[in-house]
């Protein structure tokens, strides 16, 4: 694979070839991953102004900078390595499942008789993996069937041959109940543990009919040899084996190695069911909600999901049902839409699982909106407003030893955060660390902004801190003349006492509270949203005093970096191709000298 970079002009430069494009913003960020049969084809689309692209995508497009490219041999290799680049970075404008779980493993263990057990950590060194299981029930059920079927030890005793041979354990009540053959004590040699083992390999890989088979050849051994109990034995096995697979069969055996993946979706949200089925038995069934970023067809929100799945559960399948018609059917990945038969019934039972899980997402929706409703309406009531308070506004300063003053303001629209409301502040008139002054800043400068630009005042205004820094926002609005206009409180930290204008005592809400919660909510995030910027803008500061200690860089210099690189982070990993860019050759090579002398001190 090769890779190039181009600007969005030359876009008609790319190559009519497969593989996967990279947008970066101004600030090198990589905003979104794509692949395409045809880069240039499908890049230039973005570019079209007659193509009629919807407005997420032509906000994006706006902020592209620089295109990087990926050539590969197909259009599935191109799909697959999108799919890894989405996973590790995450961009911002592409479809990303919203599924915050980790999921169980049961692991097989690289160790003198080999022990099974789960867990959720991935250590590959310790061993092989078998899942994930999409519920721990599933996973369970599959451990239990092979402790019945095989004496696999549970103990984390070290049985290396030395230990085994001088002595050192005696059996547990593991040996004496008949779950363990004694390996610790040699009643067990390790060749006929393997044997148990690897059928039970088999089972974990959902190849039932192997272990089947297996018991079938012991019993009729057994038989053979008329040891008539052992034969017994194997046939009870061989009887729970399959007891098992009739009860997660769900179609015609016959039906060998394949996924089926469907999808439903609506404006905002795609619902995709995924099913892994082997021997007609139905090893994983996994739902997942994909929110749609840039308005992409089902075909893409399908691709995306089943590339990701298949990569998660590890799939080997053969086949894949789907049920959407794919207008250009991808080389490699063998995707059928199946008409009649037993396949169309899989087909089926999918959809049904995609409507259901639509349907309880719907359900789980509506009843937090309703909970958020009762919120807010329990908090006008609390607090005795005029309206609900559906917009509410909360101020916090930030300072240390007066050093950087900064200040927040976070906005909650219906009992949630609106990010895109959140607003930051340099203190620009107080010296010195002077909370109540910097207070009547900061709520000056929002509402004089709000009255100049002719949007809607909060319905409520919240200020983090007691009598002090209250009074200060109420003269702030006072000398705006809308005081009276927005009811504003101030909350105290230390008893969650919660202040009014011109009121001598707080009133305290019951702890337990739902409103008062929201109150703490939105005045822990003013905190954490105040406290972020100021440590940001304190390591600019002391960035920036450190670089004009550095012959030949001086206060514009290391503006100029700021202002280009945004961050110190950027800064410290910049090139000294890039850096050169912007202060040019001699002040990037003392800037990196110095870089590294702070690096190795």
């Amino acid at each position: 694979m090769e890779s190039s970079s181009f600007s969005p002009e030359n876009h008609l430069l790319l190559p009519d070839h497969p593989g996967v494009y990279k947008y970066f913003n101004e600030e090198n960020e990589l905003i979104y991953v794509g692949k395409a049969k045809s880069l240039k084809k499908r890049v230039s689309s973005y570019f079209n102004k007659n193509a009629g692209v919807n407005l997420k995508t032509r906000r994006m497009v706006k902020e592209i900078r620089r295109i990087e490219i990926t050539l590969v041999n197909s259009e599935l290799d191109a799909l697959l390595l999108e799919n890894n680049l989405i996973k590790k970075i995450q961009p911002r404008y592409n479809i990303l499942l919203r599924d915050d779980k980790t999921y169980p493993y049961l692991l097989i263990t690289k160790e003198n008789f080999p022990r099974i057990f789960q867990t959720r950590k991935l250590i590959p060194k310790r061993g092989t993996y078998f899942g994930p299981f999409a519920s721990v029930k599933a996973m369970n059920n599959v451990l239990d069937l092979i402790r019945e079927l095989f004496t696999i030890r549970t103990c984390k005793l070290d049985l290396s041959p030395y230990k085994i041979d001088e002595g050192k354990y005696k059996v547990c009540l593991e040996y004496h109940i008949g779950n363990c053959q004694g390996p610790c004590v040699g009643h067990q040699r390790e060749p006929a543990y393997l044997k148990d083992l690897e059928q039970a390999k088999h089972i974990l890989k959902g190849n039932l009919g192997i272990a089947k088979t297996y018991f079938k050849q012991e019993m009729q051994a057994y038989a053979e040899n008329l040891e008539f109990e052992k034969a017994q034995k194997m046939k009870e096995k061989l009887d729970l084996l399959e007891k098992y697979q009739s009860k997660s069969l769900i179609t015609s055996p016959s039906i060998q190695n394949l996924d089926v993946c469907t999808l439903v979706s609506d404006e905002k949200y795609a619902y995709v069911n995924y099913m892994r089925v082997k021997n007609g038995a139905m090893i994983t069934s996994k739902n997942v909600e994909l929110k749609k970023r840039l308005d992409e067809s089902d075909e893409e929100l399908l691709l995306t999901a089943l590339v990701r799945l298949q990569d998660q559960f590890q799939s080997d399948a053969d086949e894949v049902l789907i049920n959407i018609e794919l207008e250009n059917p991808i080389e490699g990945l063998n995707l059928t839409i199946p008409k009649i038969g037993d396949k169309k019934k899989l087909i089926e039972l999918s959809l049904k699982n995609a409507f259901y899980y639509k349907k309880e997402k719907a359900l789980l929706q509506g009843l937090n909106q309703d909970k958020k409703e009762r919120v807010i309406r329990q908090l006008q009531q609390d607090l005795s407003l005029p309206e609900i308070p559906d917009h509410i506004e909360c101020f916090d300063n930030s300072n240390i030893q007066g050093t950087s003053p900064v200040a927040s303001m976070v906005c909650f629209l219906g009992g949630k955060p609106a990010v895109k409301e959140y607003r930051h502040f340099h203190i620009k008139t107080v010296e010195g660390p002077n909370d109540f002054a910097s207070m009547k800043e900061i709520v000056m400068r929002r509402y004089k902004r709000l009255m100049e630009e002719e949007k809607p005042f909060p319905k409520l205004v919240v200020i983090d801190g007691g009598k002090g820094q209250l009074s200060s926002a109420v003269e702030a609005l006072q000398e705006l003349g809308v005081y009276g206009k927005m009811p504003i409180i101030g909350i105290a930290k230390r008893l969650e006492e919660i202040y009014f204008p011109g009121d001598s005592y707080p009133i305290h809400i019951d702890k337990k509270s739902e409103s008062l919660k929201l109150l703490q909510r939105i005045r822990d995030e003013a905190h954490r949203f105040a406290i972020t910027f100021h440590r940001k803008v304190r390591s600019k500061n002391a960035f920036g005093t450190q670089l004009t200690g550095i012959p030949g860089i001086g206060e514009n210099t290391a503006d100029k970096l700021l202002k280009h690189f945004k961050s110190v982070k950027k800064i410290k990993a910049a090139s000294e191709a890039e850096l050169s860019e912007v202060i040019g050759s001699s002040r990037a090579k003392a800037l990196l000298d110095w870089m590294q002398k702070e690096k190795g001190a």
